[in-house]
């Protein structure tokens, strides 16, 4: 039963705990009705003690966003669930910033759910991202050359944000809807290949499947489990160094020992970095492995006061034996 199966993915994981406040993103789609009804149903039957409100965005590009947008209201208002609605023009927005769609879309929704979170002093966002998701994203990341850490693919829990559907296979999904007779809205442009996901999804992933292992999804969750295992240990391994090598740390600059930064493999050095950078910013969003490798060079090339920009935000400075990474204000 796929409630139950769901229920202990989130015991296992801790995602709700009794006592939460789960904002769930939901569009309307098959993945987030599923979410909602399977949660809600953890909810009346008391197995975790929690409340959860719903935030829906209409994001004005396609004919049948009023529909959906009707559709999630009546669902909730027939199970008096709170909502919280939002229409933007996520096209005029993505001009206006120069952004794509896609990234607008996904920005405006969490801004909203982040709002939703803070109004409602919940504590956790919920999105219904499904196993599908995860191996596209797995493959789209190995596409565009990643390191590691991007075959993790999509996070069960990162931060605020869980996902309790990560190990629900989109066919299953549809089942327990079909078996429950719960209506959900289709997003037409999940057929459109232009986007390189849809593209994935619609040609790639079953190209795979039909020609080489029919079990591709299970064998791309156990690539990713692996991956989790291994940036686990790593991260721990990460912290220990960066104890030993650091010789002091405020909210806009970190400095550490050059010389011991440069008695490290290679490996653990671009490792170093990128530890030093999440942990000074929060993300390394914008840092590509030539700038990593450029810091390596300014580094091993220890002479004199020398720095590098890798972007607006970053100075990297290497000077009197000490590596500087600072925080710049625009």
């Amino acid at each position: 039963m796929l409630e139950q199966k769901i229920y202990e993915f989130i015991q296992k994981h801790q995602l709700i705990e009794n006592g939460d406040k789960v904002v769930l993103g939901v569009s309307g789609g098959p993945d987030s009705i599923c979410m909602l009804n399977i949660l809600n149903q953890i909810k009346k039957q008391a197995w975790i003690d929690f409340e959860m409100v719903v935030g829906h965005v209409n994001h004005g590009l396609r004919e049948n966003a009023v529909g959906d947008e009707k559709f999630v209201k009546q669902f909730c208002e027939e199970r008096e669930i709170t909502y919280f609605i939002r229409k933007v023009n996520v096209k005029e927005i993505a001009q206006r910033q120069k952004r794509g769609l896609e990234e607008t879309g996904r920005m405006v929704r969490y801004t909203f759910f982040d709002e939703i979170l803070k109004k409602t002093m919940s504590n956790k966002i919920a999105i219904a991202h499904n196993c599908n998701d995860n191996a596209e994203t797995i493959l789209m990341n190995l596409f565009r050359g990643t390191g590691t850490k991007g075959l993790i693919g999509i996070e069960t829990k990162n931060g605020k944000y869980i996902r309790p559907l990560l190990e629900t296979k989109r066919a299953d999904i549809e089942e327990y809807l079909r078996q429950n007779g719960i209506a959900a809205r289709h997003d037409e442009s999940n057929e459109d290949n232009t986007f390189t996901r849809n593209k994935i999804r619609n040609m790639v992933l079953p190209y795979l499947e039909k020609e080489f292992n029919s079990n591709m999804l299970a064998a791309l969750q156990r690539l990713s489990d692996i991956i989790k295992e291994e940036e686990a240990y790593w991260q721990k391994e990460m912290a220990r160094i960066y104890r030993e090598i650091c010789i002091s740390e405020s909210e806009t600059e970190m400095i550490l020992d050059l010389k011991k930064f440069n008695e490290l493999e290679k490996v653990v050095q671009k490792r170093m970095i990128f530890y030093s950078i999440q942990k000074l910013f929060g993300c390394v969003k914008g840092i590509e492995k030539i700038h990593i490798d450029d810091i390596i060079k300014l580094c091993n090339n220890n002479i004199g006061n020398k720095y590098l920009t890798p972007n607006k935000h970053l100075k990297i400075v290497t000077q009197k034996k000490q590596l500087k990474i600072i925080a710049v204000t625009c």
